[in-house]
């Protein structure tokens, strides 16, 4: 019989021959948040590693280790490392015991069945070589986001600096612009090369030379938006919720209770509702968020990004990265002012910008604002990642058009795998979904861009104040009274 796990919060002895067993229950209360010694441990393949300390120094970021405190981390340590024999020399240290052998696999509120059946057909997809990478594709994709890119100072340069030439300019940069985007996307999921250091020098180069911006910054953000997607709290892209925009039903249901509480004063009847940590207020009108999506997100975030790589390289120490943003910002204005002036220049820069922005947030979000969006129910990888996840119509425009993430689910499903075999593996998942009965979502590409005004909506809605005074606001949780019970 193997022994039995202690009730102990603190680390246990490692230098005894006598191997330590673990439950599902004790490994939960070190998720460093509820814990009293703030203890961080996670399972990866049926083993218990204690990450306390080695967060703060994970190679991938101190958040995305920190997510899955208190889990089972299989699945995300699967997805992310491409070479998992290289890491064991960072787990070997961590060890701290097993799972008990009468504990499952993974967490026992989990679908164990989904759970194997996806691992089997993760190894099943290493087997079918479709995590291999075809070099001549990305050279292609290269080659013609490039030509785009001095196609626009061509055109410019050579027709002079009048409107139509100008138009035709911005056009060219802006399409060369986002081609680069995606395939910085493919670099720093490295997906590009075998070598994970070849994928890492060539993301700094489309990145920073190519682009202006700071590659660990992408890494740091999209890796936990990856690990949790539509998590509040855990993925970044909610991260204008509720600042600019309401997200999710969930959220904006307690969001809205706080703001009703705010404009009805302390008349109401709701005397404890933690929220967010803390009261919030409504920022903006968000019974019109629909209207003003479109406007409003890209300028933001252009606004955002400028002053936020400065701010994380800085903060970072990453002078390297530092360097290619000023080389970037040197090599366009050497480019452009000299043909066209200042004034012109600026024009050009910010509106491709702008329209950058616009389409990459077009793209990014049409996956995932109709989707759920909550906090982290801990919910097995492939579950968390359809209900956040959906796919958009296969087509030559549309794979071009979106960088291929029109097959967004398959991307969050093996986010290491090169991006022109996705509609191989995809049958492969469809087919595991409809097993599983896991909704798989895939839809035209217009009525994806409608879905996220449709998905803003219903989230606006709830901060409507109604024109008259309710008797009381109800905590949704006490709708069981008096039908059931008899409560307060």
């Amino acid at each position: 019989m193997p022994p039995q796990s202690g009730t102990n919060l603190e680390k246990p002895e490692q230098d005894s021959d006598i191997p330590q067993y673990f439950t599902w229950e004790e490994i939960g209360l070190r998720s460093g948040k509820r814990s009293p010694t703030k203890k961080r441990w996670l399972v990866i393949h049926r083993n218990v590693y204690d990450v306390s300390e080695f967060h703060l120094r994970h190679p991938g970021g101190t958040r995305i280790i920190s997510h899955y405190a208190g889990q089972d981390a299989t699945d995300a340590f699967t997805a992310f490392h491409k070479n998992e024999d290289l890491v064991k020399k960072y787990l070997s240290s961590l060890l701290i015991g097993q799972l008990a052998p009468d504990q499952p696999s993974s967490e026992p509120h989990k679908n164990e069945m989904l759970v194997k059946d996806f691992r089997e057909l993760h190894s099943k997809v290493k087997q079918m070589g479709l995590l291999k990478p075809n070099h001549l594709f990305f050279l292609l994709l290269f080659l013609h986001a490039f030509l785009l890119d001095i196609g626009s100072w061509v055109v410019i340069w050579y027709f002079g600096n009048t409107w139509v030439p100008f138009l035709i300019g911005l056009a060219m940069l802006t399409v060369g612009q986002i081609q680069y985007a995606f395939l910085q996307h493919d670099l720093g999921h490295v997906s590009v090369f075998q070598n994970t250091k070849w994928n890492r020098l060539a993301h700094n180069f489309v990145t920073g030379i190519l682009q202006g911006g700071p590659p660990s910054q992408w890494n740091h953000l999209h890796n936990q938006h990856h690990a949790k997607p539509n998590c509040f709290r855990k993925d970044p892209d909610l991260n204008m919720h509720p600042l600019l925009f309401s997200l999710g039903k969930a959220l904006s249901v307690e969001a809205s209770i706080w703001d009703s509480l705010r404009f009805w004063g302390k008349g109401t009847d709701v005397k404890q509702i933690n929220i967010l940590g803390k009261k919030k207020k409504k920022f903006m009108p968000y019974q019109y968020q629909h209207a003003y999506f479109a406007l409003l997100a890209p300028t933001a975030f252009v606004l955002y990004v400028q002053q936020a790589v400065f701010r994380f390289t800085i903060q970072r120490k990453k002078w390297l990265e530092l360097c290619f943003i000023l080389f970037y910002m040197v090599r366009v204005c050497l480019m452009y002012v000299p043909i066209m002036g200042f004034k012109s220049f600026m024009a050009l820069y910010w509106a491709t910008r702008f329209l950058e922005s616009s389409w990459f947030l077009w793209i990014s979000q049409m996956n995932h604002i109709p989707m759920n969006i909550d906090y982290d129910m801990n919910l097995d990888w492939v579950s968390a990642q359809l209900a956040a996840t959906c796919n958009v119509d296969q087509s030559l425009f549309n794979d071009w058009y979106t960088g291929h993430l029109n097959f967004q689910i398959e991307h969050h499903l093996f986010p290491t795998m090169p991006r022109h075999n996705y509609w191989k593996v995809a049958p492969l998942v469809k087919s595991l979904c409809a097993k599983h009965g896991v909704q798989y979502q895939c839809k035209p590409l217009l009525t994806a861009f409608v879905d996220i005004l449709r998905g803003f909506q219903p989230t606006g809605g709830f901060f409507t104040i109604p024109s008259t005074m309710p008797s009381q606001i109800v905590d949704p949780d006490l709708e069981i009274h008096p039908v059931l019970f008899t409560l307060g």
